[in-house]
């Protein structure tokens, strides 16, 4: 072998070690964007945040142990069964706070509305209002019924209790936020409404809003449906 090709295979070596270097500690400052890593409740939510929340929706022990991992206070709920279709053995009870009525949720759900709560919805409350949100209204979580409520078709994410609808946002001053009458226009609710409604594609594998349909006009929908780590966000 020439020296030279000698030389150019070391070069390639080279750079290839510098890449891998790179790569590792790039992976080892940005864990939530890595698919192979741990979800911890303390990392900003990255690329891959939905991806490892889906993969606890049928390992409720593994699950309780990422929100005993971020010391989140919660009640394990009895198992429901109501045939085929409907019913949870992972569903947990959160704090009374800042939920109205207070959540009863699966563990999947109960980790999204965690980091959605402290990772999105606060900061973009003190950012256009300068105030805290006391309180999240919402519309429930568990429901026996297909989508759209009929009694026929896909049964939906709610008969599974792995589903939340989200109706406004009390701030600390009393003024409240609600979907359906702050959506539209320019001003600083419908930024804000706006804004949580984008942060929670990271955390949740459906989103549905106003945009979507005329059936969400009120509320925005929050799932744990697997997509295989992407989000479904209207």
């Amino acid at each position: 072998m020439s020296f030279a090709r000698l030389g150019y295979r070391l070069f390639i070596l080279t750079q290839l070690g510098a890449l891998a270097l790179a790569a590792y500690s790039w992976f080892s400052r940005h864990p939530q964007d890595v698919p192979w890593t741990p979800l911890i409740l303390a990392d900003t939510a990255g690329r891959f945040t939905n991806y490892k929340i889906a993969r606890l929706r049928d390992d409720f022990p593994a699950c309780r142990a990422v929100l005993d991992g971020g010391r989140i206070d919660y009640t394990v709920l009895p198992a429901v069964t109501a045939g085929p279709a409907c019913g949870y053995d992972d569903g947990v009870r959160l704090p009374r706070a800042p939920y109205a009525p207070r959540a009863e949720i699966s563990c999947p759900v109960a980790i999204g509305l965690f980091l959605w709560e402290k990772q999105v919805v606060e900061p973009a409350a003190m950012r256009h209002f300068g105030q805290q949100v006391t309180r999240i209204d919402s519309f429930g979580s568990y429901a026996c019924r297909p989508i759209r409520g009929g009694r026929e078709g896909r049964w939906s994410e709610h008969a599974r209790a792995n589903a939340i609808d989200i109706a406004g946002f009390r701030l600390a001053g009393g003024r409240r936020i609600g979907v359906a009458t702050g959506w539209t226009g320019q001003g600083a609710d419908a930024a804000f409404l706006h804004e949580v409604r984008d942060g929670a594609c990271r955390m949740f594998g459906t989103v549905l809003s106003p945009d979507y349909n005329s059936l969400h006009r009120d509320h925005l929908h929050l799932d744990q449906a697997p997509r295989g780590g992407w989000s479904f966000c209207r």
